[in-house]
């Protein structure tokens, strides 16, 4: 099968370009080794900062999970923390006993 006629032009294209790119290097033209390093590091820079970006997405997913569960635990902090209703309790007197009264001091002596 043939490949269809746009993708041709595309090959061809980029065949081109990398003859043309083959020839540049092999040129002793000043300044044409220099600017090829470059653009190879330009390439290699975009690549790191790319795969440091994915990075950053996978931090942000993390923090905003971490910080769902600041608010949740915050939130239930607050209602443990507020004030309860105060309740009155009633005296029994089981529950305190009455002082005795203290010896009596009589005259005996």
């Amino acid at each position: 099968m043939t490949e269809p006629r746009g993708q041709d032009i595309i090959s061809r294209l980029a065949d081109r370009g990398e003859d043309v790119i083959g020839r540049i290097g092999e040129l002793n033209l000043p300044g044409t080794q220099k600017m090829l390093e470059t653009a190879n590091q330009l390439r290699e820079r975009a690549d790191e900062l790319q795969r440091r970006l994915r990075g950053l997405d996978a931090l942000e997913r993390r923090v905003d999970a971490l910080e769902k569960k600041v608010d949740e635990l915050s939130k239930a902090k607050a209602k443990a923390s507020a004030p309860r209703r105060a309740t009155t309790r009633r005296a029994t007197a089981a529950a305190k006993p009455k002082p005795k009264p203290p010896p009596a001091s009589g005259g005996n002596a």
